[in-house]
């Protein structure tokens, strides 16, 4: 049985379509690893075993009677805790929403349920999922599966620990910093983040419960142990929303090449601005080189005509007015009383997150101005290329940190210290061009610890990163189990 707990989701479908295991037998198996492994990962926060049991009972005797509730009838999966779950504990891990329980779906968790899905409980996550690791004052510190000692990132941190562990078959995530992405990379899964603007937000906290405005840069996607699950996840996942269905609907473009021996893959695998560690760069040239012994057109010098060092500034304009909305005033006036203090020349990592959350309308124009400027080029990059290789960021998982201020922290990276803030090098780009990235692992480190590699593709040719980065996870071997998780 323990096999069943690493299978695909879509794997798990068909069994449970064959009647080789039922829905129960199969959420039952995942209870009892999160009862035996959970402890040491507290990856899983809250659990409803008993509506869930209710919800796969009614898919196994749906199958009974020659039905199907949808492609991924009966199988059982978490949900991240920033989606509000109907009649489920849905808290961004904030104190204030500590006891938020909503009476509806949101619209990712509602797309899920119609095709079959089992909600069975919800994943950590750090406080208003605003860090790149997960630790939060109501839920604990998130472990990675890999080393303990290690985080599994954020802010979809608990969502990758349980997949990467075996503690459910798919999660459902968001990322406007990496949120998906370096969760993905640091535990050795699958994890893609789609065109923004193609998945529905509603539901998703932050902001406060009953938001109805949907935020620049962030969107939600699935994070699997399969490329061909993100896939059908995505399909499931992306549409408008119900009061845009009446005039428009979406369909995605197939990939742009079938056969890798036909893909033009460009590879940036380092920068001056952002030094990736050698580990990390050993893994992504390793990945290229299996790129090119299958027969792939794969240029390492090729890349955009832009600057990561001037790009990340004006990234962090448009973000931290988001990342911070929910300050409490007092909190905010400070920051701005410092970024109107600060000598002009000062880049301090807290003089700039300041200046970026307090900044006026006018410049996030001129900051917006600057993004379309780059969705352009980008449009004209992938005009000549299929796909852009990148690192999801320059170091593998990182050992537990919960110094204050955020801002000050540091990571090593090729001995050295390096900003905390050098984590948004290879995510910006990416986040704000509106481009979908799938993020799958390219290798592991000498020490064992999982390096994955970013697939960044062309506005709304999602399915073309996705087919890229299929061949990638073949060649690499696949998802792999972390030692001493049976």
């Amino acid at each position: 049985m323990s096999d069943l707990a690493f299978r695909s989701a879509l794997q798990l479908a068909a069994a449970i379509r064959a009647r080789e295991v039922s829905s129960r037998e199969l959420l039952d198996h995942y209870v009892a690893r999160i009862e035996r492994l959970n402890p040491r990962l507290n990856a899983v926060v809250t659990l409803d075993v008993e509506g869930a049991r209710r919800a796969a009972d009614a898919a196994d005797a749906a199958l009974a009677r020659g039905e199907t509730l949808g492609p991924l009838c009966g199988v059982p999966m978490t949900v991240k805790d920033t989606f509000e779950t109907a009649g489920l504990r849905s808290t961004a891990a904030y104190e204030p929403w500590r006891d938020h329980v909503p009476a509806a779906d949101a619209t990712a968790v509602a797309r899920l349920r119609a095709a079959g899905v089992v909600v069975f409980g919800k994943t950590n996550v750090p406080s208003l999922a605003a860090d790149w690791q997960t630790y939060n004052a109501l839920f604990g510190t998130t472990n990675n599966p890999w080393d303990l000692t290690r985080t599994p990132g954020g802010s979809s941190g608990g969502a990758a620990a349980a997949v990467a562990a075996g503690l459910t078959a798919l999660e459902v995530g968001s990322d406007i910093g990496g949120s998906i992405r370096v969760p993905a990379h640091w535990t050795g899964v699958c994890g893609h983040k789609p065109t923004h603007g193609i998945v529905p937000q509603r539901g998703h906290l932050p902001g406060p419960p009953g938001t109805l405005a949907e935020p620049d840069l962030n969107v939600c996607g699935p994070l699997a142990r399969s490329v061909d699950d993100l896939e059908l996840a995505l399909d499931v996942l992306a549409g408008p929303p119900p009061e845009r269905a009446v005039a428009w609907s979406l369909h995605l473009p197939p990939p742009r090449r079938r056969r890798v021996t036909e893909w033009r893959i460009a590879a940036w695998l380092d920068d001056p601005a952002y030094r990736v560690d050698a580990e990390v760069g050993r893994c992504l040239m390793a990945a290229v080189e299996a790129l090119r012994r299958a027969g792939a057109h794969v240029d390492d010098r090729a890349r955009p005509a832009i600057s990561l060092r001037e790009l990340v500034p004006t990234f962090q304009q448009l973000l931290m007015p988001i990342m911070l909305r929910d300050l409490a005033d007092e909190q905010f006036l400070a920051l701005a009383r410092l970024a109107d203090s600060a000598p002009p020349d000062e880049e301090l990592p807290m003089t700039t997150t300041a200046r970026a959350a307090a900044i006026r309308h006018r410049d996030w124009l001129v900051a917006n101005e600057l993004r379309e400027r780059l969705r352009a080029q980008m449009a004209a990059f992938f005009r000549d290329w299929d796909v852009l290789l990148t690192p999801v960021n320059v170091v593998p998982a990182i050992p537990h940190d919960q110094s204050e201020p955020f801002a000050g922290r540091t990571i090593v990276v090729n001995g050295a210290p390096r900003p905390y803030a050098d984590l948004f090098g290879w995510v910006a780009l990416p986040t704000m061009a509106w481009l979908p990235v799938t993020v799958v692992p390219a290798g592991r480190t000498a020490g064992g610890l999982p390096v994955g590699v970013q697939v960044v593709g062309p506005y709304l040719e999602d399915r073309t990163p996705l087919a890229v980065a299929r061949h990638l996870l073949a060649l690499v071997g696949g998802v792999q189990r972390p030692p001493g998780v049976a």
